[in-house]
């Protein structure tokens, strides 16, 4: 009897391709020649990850911002402007703000509420480019229970010990710099916090993974309150739900789990480019 080959594929075609293990092409985030690149990518992220929250019904009146730091001018960062839908948002209508408050591009106004939060952060976490928070319903009644996401789900343990729950001004709309300051100090190092009374705010080195980290931990405030309402939701073993975490919800998985969102709302809101 003849020996099996040891490729079993061999000489089979399909299209007249052969059947044989072929170079993948793997996503990651595109590098740039010019920064007008760099930053016309982040805007345009930027006026799709908005879009997308609307689309997820997080759009409440005047609440909610993404922000996404400047490429050249790295002290500035770029938002959505004050009562303006998320669902119509366009490059052309995001305002450029300075540490102290104040639109240098653009000629609409910033929600001074998302200027304190996110100027805060932006300057004490160097390591982040872009920040995301919205009245997201579920986020807002986790909000209220002045806790922490258990790791009952593969989903949960993205945030297991890499969220924080922030108490200071948990309810009351922040205005004054020294709440910002007071919240930024107490987020740490990790990707999200939940704000007691408020909601989600999460970060990311990309508006991608900072608005996708955004809508998964909804998604898993969902889930636990689901659950709990159900019964009590066993937990995962620690070691487990670090395991998963450490392998994937890295910055790079946050960024290409974005992708699928930005291919969907790019191909069916071109004018969010103009």
């Amino acid at each position: 009897m003849a020996a099996a080959p040891s490729n079993p594929d061999q000489g089979r075609q399909i299209n007249g391709l052969e059947l044989v293990p072929q170079a993948l092409i793997h996503q990651s985030p595109p590098r740039f020649e010019t920064l007008a690149e760099e930053r016309r990518y982040r805007l345009s992220h930027l006026a799709g990850a908005l879009r997308v929250f609307g689309r997820s019904g997080f759009g409440e009146g005047v609440a909610g911002h993404i922000t996404v730091r400047d490429p050249e001018y790295s002290d500035l960062f770029w938002v959505n402007p004050f009562a303006l839908s998320f669902r119509h948002m366009r490059v052309s209508d995001l305002i450029l703000v300075n540490h102290t408050g104040e639109v240098v591009y653009g000629h609409r106004p910033v929600n001074r509420a998302a200027f304190v939060l996110h100027t805060a952060v932006h300057e004490a976490r160097r390591d982040i480019n872009a920040a995301a928070h919205a009245h997201s319903p579920y986020g807002k009644a986790f909000s209220s229970l002045g806790r922490l996401l258990d790791p009952i789900t593969q989903d949960a343990c993205a945030f297991f010990n890499d969220h924080v729950l922030i108490e200071a001004d948990g309810g009351k709309v922040v205005f004054e710099l020294e709440s910002g300051r007071t919240f930024a100090s107490q987020f740490g190092s990790g990707k999200a916090a939940i704000h007691q009374n408020h909601g989600l705010f999460t970060v990311g080195e990309t508006v991608d993974a900072a608005a996708f980290w955004f809508l998964a931990m909804e998604r898993c405030c969902q889930a636990q309150l689901l659950a709990e309402a159900a019964g009590s939701p066993k937990l995962i073993r620690p070691e487990w739900a670090t395991f998963t975490r450490e392998n994937t919800a890295s910055s790079q998985a946050g960024w290409l789990n974005f992708q699928s969102f930005w291919e969907e709302i790019s191909q069916s809101d071109p004018d969010l480019f103009n």
